[in-house]
Parts: structure tokens; sequence; C-alpha cells
């Protein structure tokens, strides 16, 4: 196996997703997987090579496919149908024997138990409106969903079958109007931040190690308040009205920033994290691919691939702290907007 990290990126418009090696700072593409359609999300057991991913159809489903990392390739093991509607993000517990998924379409989260890389029914249900994301945390005992429709946060224990039981309370709100998009949770496990679409902006909340339970601390704007962009609202085109349409969320590797991205410019920029896990807005942006939907950072924090909704090509930058040096773009597929390092 080589010791150079693969780039995996799907491609919703042609039902694909791209395999990349990133060797001596630039990337390779490998390989393109077709038979994905409408895939949007997708979650990797990199321990077993493993790639579970979302595709649209009648109905819609979870496929499940092996990774060859020599050649990039994905083959499809297995499939579990999803009549009720297709997930939106999708996300393993620490061992991989838990598949957790949003759905934003159908308004539903659900928990699925993994066995021999086949992912079976799921054993428990929740409802909120357009679920947009949803992770564990890193010990596999909780789990935490966004709801963009509700303006909320729902946080669960997860039992040993892996059952969703509601923690007291069930939920906690988000700003109203905000859209809370996507989430992320830092090493220490004491800090969840959520990425809103509507208002653009990362919210802090501390969590209780022990219960896991969470509790609004800080906000930050993080996209660029030169542009003219207005505060979007449910339903409407930001594009036509120069709305903010904030996207996706990562830390850095040293957690010091927060990427986010922002569709309507374009945009990517850095939130600072302070010491105490307290918020400072981004002091520049960085112009990328049209509709940066999905983006990720290696794990040592070094490079950034960023994909574009309207665009056909990704774009891999150099890290330097806040600042983003664009090394290469490379041709990829259309509707590009998950993006993950392997």
């Amino acid at each position: 196996m080589t010791a150079s990290p693969l780039v995996l990126v799907a491609n919703a418009g042609d039902g694909t997703v791209s395999s990349f090696r990133l060797d001596n700072g630039q990337l390779e593409r490998l390989s393109v997987s077709e038979g994905l359609p409408g895939c949007s999300t997708f979650a990797v057991d990199a321990a077993r090579d493993i790639v579970h991913a979302a595709v649209k159809g009648e109905p819609a489903g979870i496929l499940t496919l092996s990774l060859d990392r020599e050649s990039g390739q994905l083959t499809p093991k297995s499939r579990m149908d999803l009549p009720a509607g297709g997930m939106n993000y999708l996300a393993l517990t620490k061992d991989g024997a838990g598949l957790l998924g949003a759905s934003y379409g159908g308004g539903y989260g659900i928990s699925c138990p993994v066995t021999g890389g086949v992912v079976g029914e799921p054993v428990s249900r929740i409802e909120f409106p357009n679920l947009h994301s949803v992770l564990p945390s890193a010990d596999g005992r909780f789990a935490y969903f966004v709801s963009l429709g509700a303006d909320l946060v729902a946080q669960y224990a997860l039992s040993a079958d892996l059952r969703l039981v509601p923690l007291a309370p069930e939920t906690v709100a988000a700003p109203a109007g905000s859209g809370p998009r996507h989430l992320i949770l830092n090493d220490a496990q004491d800090a969840v931040y959520v990425l809103t679409e509507f208002s653009g902006e990362v919210l802090h909340y501390s969590r209780d190690t022990v219960t896991g339970a969470l509790e609004f601390r800080d906000v930050a704007t993080a996209y660029d308040t030169t542009a003219g962009l207005g505060h979007s609202v449910f339903g409407a085109d930001p594009l036509e009205h120069h709305y903010i349409w904030g996207a996706d969320l990562h830390a850095s590797a040293d957690e010091r920033s927060l990427w986010a991205s922002e569709r309507t410019e374009s945009t990517l920029g850095a939130v600072t994290v302070g010491g105490d896990g307290s918020l400072t807005a981004p002091s520049r942006f960085t112009v990328t691919e049209t509709q940066p939907r999905g983006f990720a950072i290696s794990r040592d924090g070094a490079y950034l691939v960023a994909a574009g909704e309207k665009s056909t090509t990704v774009s891999l930058y150099a890290v330097h702290d806040d600042d983003l040096e664009l090394v290469q773009r490379i041709e990829t597929g259309n509707g590009a907007n998950w993006v993950r390092f392997v």
C-alpha cells in the first residue's frame, strides 16, 4: 500500500467519484468510478478501504464500495435502499461498525449497523426538518444532528446497539433564521462548531465530555462582509438575491483555524480559534472554484483541496496559516461537491 494519500471527489452531476493521489505536492488523477447517480456525500472506512456513498434514484440508497488504493477504483459491494429519501451526510462511528445519516429532503436521520462492510437496516430514526449533517463523538458514545429547517442541533447518546437515545434536552438552539448546516467536533471533544448557511456564521458550543450535552457559547462571521451579501432566507435563490450561502466547514491540523466556504462569492476563509475556543472572523478570503460546496484539508494541514458545483476542476492549495497558495487545478467532473482525504 502506498503511503501517499488519496483524495476522493464526488461529482454529483456525472454520478461519479474521482480518485486522486497527492504526491510531492501535486495531484494525479488515478481513476473515475461510475454508477453513483447524484452522489453528494460519502463516508470512508480507511482501515478497511470501504466507502459508503449516498446515491439518488427511485429509490435513493447507500452504496457500499471497496477502494483499491493503487488504482483508486471503487467497486460496488452492496446497497441499501432508502425509499423515504436520500442522505445528504454520512458519518461512521470510530470502529466503522455504525453508520449515521442525515436526509435533507426526507427530514429524517438514521443510525445503522455495519457488518462485514454491509450496511444493515436502520435501528433508530429521528425526524427534524431539513437535517443537513451528523457526526458521532470520537468515542462513539454520542451523535449530533444539525437541522437547517428548525435552527437546532439535536443531541443523542448512542447505545451499544446503535440506537439514538435523546439527551436532556434533546435539542439546543441555533440563532433563529441562521440555517445551521455542517458541524465539526474538536480533538479534545469539548467543543462543537457549526457553520450556518443563511447567516454565514460559525457557532461555538461547549460540550460536556461526560454527558455529551452542548451549550451555546460564541459566534463569528465566516463570510466576506465587504461583498455586500444579504442575510439569506429559506427557499430563496441566493445567487439571484446576492445572499449569503454558507457551505462546508473543516478545522486546520493545529485547530487554530476553522476554514469555511461561501458559495455566492465562491470564497474560502479561516475563522481563528482562541485558546478558550472563542472565535474571530477571517481577515482575508480566497476566491476558489465556483460554488465551493465541499473541500477538505490534509491530515498534516499542509494542503487544502476545494471543489465547485459549477466547475469541472478541483483546486489544490498549500496552506500558510490563514492564507492559501494555489498550487494546481485539475479536472474532476461535473457538479463536484464532496471531498475527502483518505
